[in-house]
């Protein structure tokens, strides 16, 4: 059986002190860092759906704006309103606490992806879940500056933590598990409804606890000990709804909210845009089934794709294994489920999607650990071959080095990663959305005030510069400060602000500033002061797409939306 003891595993301490380690030193990493990240399409009204909340609850519930506000009264809005505190506590400018507290979440989700992997499969499983984890530029690059994916993830990872845990105390899990378990499922899905879905995984494991504790007691014997587990288990359900209620205010104004945001999830309510995918501009409603299982395959680390694939082979396997305990073997599916599940129902519903899969961020830690679990079982097997079980873990630690220098040229554009197996960078460019959410802006913007300074370049006579801009506006004021006016009106525009993806104007003239990395432009500004007029800041058309099939709906190309689910 496997064993979590540090007096039975060798160099478990040394395990544990090397992922402390690491934690520590991916806390000191975004303490230094988060503010380099810029903003995205939602971060205005995030913020201000979190200073409603908190207006909500300092008005004795009195100003209850926060209840109707745009579309983001379907979501949990714990994240903005702990954001809204950090600011206030640390007197952070709000955006930059924001980033704070988006990379503190993210590290919270690495501890317990470590935790979990420990408990599962021994302490240098854990490890290598985290360093797993650390390293997908995915899940790191979004923990800075998503409000909804990263949250969501880590309170899910945190859910499954506490199923693995009750799964390991069955029959009879203690109340500290079950309160553990009501907290997490609350934040779960307080943050997204959709979390729900997490129903279908648990149901899965628990008719596989069922199955393997009647082998072992009788079918009678098995589903009493099942049902009285189930019953403890509910008694979570009630703290569940209360964190919900707080985290997600109008989710409890009406017992049916809840169902009502459930039905406007499952329907595409926005007017259809165009998004890159395999080279063509496809409407997001119309994306084929094969888009998550695509995107997952080209962004993932080629070392977290591997070890994830050993992972999942490994829960399966377990089944098998009779020394194991029932619980623990219903633990490796619960997480194989967790991440399995979401991509099949996907895949089978076909629903809209976009903005790569950053709405699949929450599969990336159960993965984690079931592939930290492979790596460490796999080591454990080579231990009678010293020289293949050095090999073997080198050429793991080369490809996670790999991974840790892309990530590092990347800065602070994580998110937009692509792995060698699609050709780099410069090659997803071509076929795939890379900087979907515009944060190339910050960096562009502080430019832009540089050359500026530099060249000595006085405003006209109006007092501010005009920057006909393709991408997020909000961003682009931010990032160009208040000496500048942010337009889609390329009349009379000094500069010209383009984001690097598809939809916006390649023009035919010397970048004044250019975002670059790997050779790929993330954003360029040009200065069109003597420049030949511009008819619009949008590529027309911005790309070729493929006809669309005779079910489909043409739809007209447009630019993405400033906010979205």
């Amino acid at each position: 059986m496997l064993t979590t003891s540090a007096r039975c595993e060798p160099g478990a301490r040394i395990a544990d002190i090397a992922a402390l380690g690491v934690l520590g030193a991916l806390f000191v990493v975004s303490l230094l860092t988060f503010r380099h990240y810029g903003l995205g399409w939602d971060d205005y009204t995030h913020a201000e759906y979190g200073e409603l909340l908190l207006s909500y609850y300092a008005s004795g519930f009195e100003d209850d704006r926060a209840l109707s506000f745009v579309n983001l009264y379907y979501y949990g809005g714990g994240f903005d309103m702990l954001s809204g505190l950090v600011a206030r506590g640390l007197q952070l400018d709000l955006f930059a606490a924001r980033r704070l507290t988006g990379a503190v979440v993210g590290l919270i989700g690495i501890a317990i992806t470590w935790r979990l992997g420990r408990r599962l499969g021994g302490h240098h499983a854990g490890l290598a879940a985290m360093v797993l984890l650390a390293l997908c530029p995915l899940y790191y690059g979004h923990m800075f500056m998503n409000a909804k994916d990263v949250p969501f993830a880590v309170a899910m990872i945190g859910l499954l933590a506490t199923l693995v845990r009750a799964f390991d105390e069955f029959p009879r899990p203690s109340w500290k598990t079950v309160l553990l378990f009501g907290l997490m499922l609350g934040l779960t899905l307080g943050t997204r409804i959709m979390g729900g879905l997490a129903a279908i995984s648990v149901l899965i494991a628990a008719l596989v606890l069922l199955m393997l504790e009647a082998r072992r007691t009788g079918f009678i014997a098995a589903a009493k000990e099942t049902g009285l587990f189930a019953a403890i288990m509910c008694c979570g359900l009630v703290p569940a709804y209360v964190v919900m209620g707080m985290v997600w205010p109008w989710a409890i104004v009406d017992p049916l909210n809840p169902i009502r945001a459930v039905l406007y999830f499952t329907s595409f309510w926005e007017v259809p845009w165009r998004e890159l995918y395999e080279g063509s501009a496809v409407l997001v409603p119309e994306m084929p089934r094969s888009y998550v299982p695509t995107l997952f395959a080209v962004t993932m680390p080629e070392v977290f794709l591997v070890a994830s694939s050993l992972g999942a082979a490994l829960a399966l396997h377990m089944l098998l294994r009779a020394e194991v305990t029932p619980g623990r073997r219903a633990s490796a599916i619960l997480l194989l489920c967790a991440a399995v599940v979401p991509i099949v129902v996907t895949v089978l519903s076909r629903p809209a999607m976009y903005n790569g899969i950053r709405h699949f961020v929450f599969i990336i830690p159960p993965l984690a650990v079931l592939g930290g679990w492979a790596v460490a079982r796999l080591a454990e097997k080579l231990a009678g071959w010293p020289r293949l079980r050095i090999a073997t873990l080198g050429a793991f630690g080369v490809a996670a080095s790999v991974t840790a220098v892309d990530m590092v040229r990347l800065h602070p554009y994580q998110y937009a990663h692509y792995n060698h197996l699609v050709g780099g960078l410069e090659v997803a460019d071509r076929e795939f959305m890379l900087d979907y959410w515009g944060l190339a802006f910050k960096e562009a913007g502080e430019e832009l005030r540089a050359e500026i300074g530099r060249r000595g370049l006085k405003p006209p006579a109006g007092g501010r510069w005009k920057v006909a801009t393709c991408g997020p506006h909000n961003a682009a004021r931010i990032a160009l400060g208040p000496n500048f006016i942010v337009t889609y009106d390329t009349r009379g525009a000094d500069f010209a602000l383009m984001l690097g993806e598809y939809y916006c104007k390649r023009l035919p003239l010397r970048p004044l500033v250019e975002v670059k990395r790997e050779g790929v432009t993330f954003a360029a500004i040009y200065d069109v002061r003597n420049a030949d007029p511009l008819a619009s800041v949008f590529s027309t058309p911005p790309l070729q797409a493929p006809p669309p099939k005779p079910q489909q709906a043409a739809g007209n190309a447009a630019t993405p939306r400033p906010t979205a689910p």
